[in-house]
């Protein structure tokens, strides 16, 4: 059986297992990479490099995301096709990303390039941050296209059923940096110039992995010269797709913008700081939920494709009931042990009184988002780009950014991590709703079901 059969015949559990641990466990090494670094940052540079590379790194997912949204989109057309048995369709789709990746992260990197500092006082470099954050991200900017690269063959690993090789895409920059954090900034003592560097040389050490894994013979789709030539009917349905993870990203680092202006008007340098600190937990506690998620949408596109029906609305409920297990005990784990999370970071004793009660009310409602991410992710798998996109924004643009404008003019500083569990609970009701009603409508879903294992 090949990779790919194994989505639509093995059985749930012990499949979405098969995809979802590898993508979790990349996710958690990625998590922890990003823990250490910033503790590496912390101890050794200080305060104002944390909040340099809060600021920066928003950036640099924003770039990365072209990769991403090409990647999540181009893959969920690649699961569709070899559900339907349309290997040249798939081959051809892989090559339209290949190309579109290239471009525009070249293009968008030289433009950025010109307007460095611009670009970080958009983000909030105010005050002492903005020396830093420009120091970190002149270097960074260079690993774009490694990174790009990397996080588009990531999703199509996935598609193809190769989670494994999904996961080491994850897992090579991440102990790439984990080595050269401390030779660069604790034994060169290059400073924040040395975490800049670690960072970029490990990104590419990612896309170098990405692009061995296609030209070895390893993956199901053949990389053609004649499929990179861009055709418009594919480029339409990989953005029509992909603009659901641009916008989010987008809408991300819209929420950075936003929430380092509001943090330094209400704190300063340490509450920036503070969030930078409270952001890296987060991504560890959320790393099984985001790596069910992953794992999920090229199980959901492969059987949408192939008519499977009843085994879509069974992968969904046994991946928000996964989730959400899962999660509630990292929750609780991080609640009991609030204090102790955080001094790992920093040595800075305001940093260390302040961030824990922070670090709570941010997490309050963390242990609901299976539901909402699930339920976005969906439409994103079976190729409904509109209703991904309004899903997909629910949190950040509709509920988080304007609760962080609003609420701390009433509660101070606390406004803003009163924001995080009142946005959770919110998005998780209008997604989850909204998925029950869709589902629910059975005719058309067979309908658009059928469609999509016919062809596009």
């Amino acid at each position: 059986m090949s990779q790919s059969k194994e989505l639509g015949e093995k059985p749930i559990g012990p499949l979405l297992r098969k995809m979802a641990v590898p993508a979790s466990v990349g996710m958690l090494v990625m998590s922890i990479y990003s823990i250490v670094d910033t503790i590496f940052v912390g101890l050794w540079v200080g305060t104002l490099g944390i909040a340099a590379i809060t600021v920066v790194m928003p950036i640099m997912f924003l770039i990365s995301s072209m990769g991403m949204a090409i990647g999540v989109g181009g893959s969920s057309i690649i699961s569709r096709a070899l559900g339907g048995d349309d290997h040249d369709k798939a081959c051809k789709v892989f090559g339209n990303m290949v190309t579109l990746t290239l471009l525009l992260v070249v293009v968008l990197g030289l433009g950025l390039s010109f307007f460095l500092t611009p670009v970080l006082e958009l983000f909030g470099a105010q005050g002492d941050i903005m020396e830093p954050a420009k120091s970190y991200f002149t270097i960074v900017l260079l690993s774009v296209p490694g990174l790009a690269f990397a996080m588009m063959g990531n999703n199509v690993m996935r598609a193809e059923g190769a989670p494994n090789m999904a996961m080491f895409t994850m897992m090579v920059p991440a102990v790439a940096n984990l080595i050269l954090d401390p030779i660069f900034i604790v034994w060169l003592d290059w400073g924040i110039e040395g975490a800049a560097w670690a960072t970029t040389l490990s990104y590419y050490a990612s896309g170098g992995f990405t692009l061995w894994f296609f030209l070895s013979g390893r993956s199901e789709l053949t990389l053609y010269r004649s499929s990179m030539a861009l055709d418009r009917r594919l480029v339409r349905d990989i953005f029509s797709i992909g603009i659901v993870t641009l916008a989010r990203q987008g809408t991300i680092s819209l929420l950075t913008i936003v929430l380092n202006r509001t943090l330094f008007q209400y704190g300063n340098e340490v509450a920036v700081a503070m969030y930078g600190i409270i952001n890296r937990v987060m991504m560890f506690a959320n790393f099984p939920v985001l790596g069910i998620t992953q794992g999920f949408m090229p199980i959901v596109g492969y059987n949408f494709g192939a008519g499977k029906l009843e085994r879509v609305r069974s992968i969904i409920n046994y991946s928000i009931r996964s989730g959400t297990v899962i999660s509630l005990g990292l929750f609780a784990g991080i609640l009991f042990f609030a204090d102790s999370i955080v001094s790992i970071f920093t040595n800075d004793p305001e940093l260390i009184s302040q961030t824990p009660r922070a670090l709570m009310l941010s997490f309050l409602a963390v242990p609901l988002i299976t539901a909402q991410l699930v339920s976005s992710a969906y439409f994103q798998a079976i190729g409904k780009a509109w209703p991904a996109l309004i899903l997909t924004l629910t949190k950040q643009g509709f509920f988080l950014i304007p609760f962080v404008l609003i609420l701390p003019r009433f509660f101070g500083l606390d406004g803003v991590w009163y924001a995080f569990p009142v946005s959770d609970v919110l998005a998780v009701a209008v997604t989850y709703g909204y998925l029950r009603y869709e589902l629910g409508r059975k005719a058309p879903y067979e309908v658009e079901a059928a469609q999509a294992s016919g062809g596009d």
